[in-house]
């Protein structure tokens, strides 16, 4: 018997379990209790009615078996015939569905993202390269009818972003977006190259779900907050009044500044978002260290150092390093066409996941 059918049979089980804890007034009355297995009840379903019409797809496959084995009815002969015919080609599409539909979702998946952006090796070149990334983003967001809002930004004097946060806002932009984290490496002339040699820069990604007040406590006292006033490209002066803020939260050291917006109170709230996005990945960093080696092998780990994608303008390529995916439709690539990257690189962790499921 395969692995996945004695993991089914624990999930059916759990299911029922939780079925007659619904019925429980103990159960009814704490509803914090009652909602989170309703929610579980919730997600269990369609992986139990698969499971059951597998069965008696199954069922059905034997008794046509056993029929073929004892009939000497020509009828008899053709109805099991055509029921094996019906049964086996569903039955096999729920042998690849099922143990996929085992893997453990990540609780984070239909969460916003907040992407942060900054420029790494290569100077202006590379700041310019976040820019081209940022638009990357936007236009697959704007594709997806997701919303996007920029929370944090520091221009580049030469074009493009030392450094740019934004939050997008789509039913499941986290399931599609986490596998961005890393290092995003371009090869190209630069537009200040006068001799037209090719030279690498670097863009660092890093992809974090939005965290709920319900995600991340924060004790107000641990926090120092401190108002100024923003500056534009340059050190100029952009704002008479001390709207930009910056926040500290003292426990970790972590800081964000903002100061993108003229009202101090929706910079605040701005970099409170980020702040609350940055403990969560710190937070569940930590809590994964133990099992970080067994994540090693697996795509999209976000480890930030990683080099993970080239965008090679001369040749027109772009590599997903970690997949060895390589295809010539950069334009279209950096114009926010990513579904062909992004589905390889979700099949590659499927596969992955499913190693430890079979």
């Amino acid at each position: 018997m395969k692995r996945w059918i004695d993991k089914l049979e624990g999930v059916v089980d759990r299911y029922k379990g939780i079925e007659k804890s619904l019925s429980n007034p103990e159960v009814i009355a704490d509803q914090d209790k009652f909602q989170k297995l309703s929610m579980e009840y919730a997600d269990l379903k369609e992986i139990v009615e698969k499971y059951k019409q597998y069965k008696e797809l199954q069922s059905n496959v034997e008794e046509a078996e056993e029929i073929l084995e004892i009939a000497d009815d020509e009828e008899m002969i053709e109805l099991a015939n055509m029921q094996l015919n019906e049964a086996k080609p569903v039955m096999e599409k729920l042998e690849e569905k099922l143990p996929l539909m085992l893997i453990p979702k990540d609780p984070n998946d239909e969460k916003n993202v907040i992407v942060e952006i900054r420029g790494g090796a290569g100077g202006d070149e590379a700041n310019i390269f976040a820019g081209d990334l940022y638009r990357m983003y936007t236009r697959y967001a704007e594709r997806a009818g997701w919303k996007t809002e920029v929370m944090s930004s520091s221009l580049s004097d030469m074009g493009g972003y030392k450094e740019i946060v934004f939050m997008i806002e789509g039913k499941g932009a986290y399931s599609r977006l986490k596998y961005e984290s890393g290092v995003h490496r371009v090869q190209r002339v630069p537009a200040t190259e006068s001799s037209g040699r090719i030279h690498t820069s670097t863009s660092t990604v890093a992809v974090l779900p939005e965290a709920e007040d319900v995600d991340i406590e924060i004790n107000q006292h641990e926090l120092k907050i401190d108002t100024y006033r923003s500056s534009g490209p340059g050190g100029q002066s952009v704002n008479t009044t001390d709207s930009a803020v910056r926040i500290t939260h003292e426990p970790t050291g972590l800081v964000v500044s903002c100061q993108d917006e003229k009202s101090q109170h929706k910079n605040k709230d701005k970099a409170m978002r980020i702040l609350r996005a940055r403990l969560k990945e710190k937070i569940e960093a930590e809590q994964q260290a133990e099992v970080a080696e067994a994540r090693k092998s697996q795509v999209g780990t976000g480890d930030r150092s990683e080099r993970i994608r080239t965008y090679n303008f001369p040749q027109g390529r772009v590599t997903d390093h970690r997949i060895n995916l390589t295809t010539h439709q950069l334009d279209s690539i950096l114009d926010g066409e990513l579904n062909e990257i992004i589905e390889a690189l979700i099949t590659a962790d499927q596969i992955e996941k499913l190693k430890l499921v079979e």
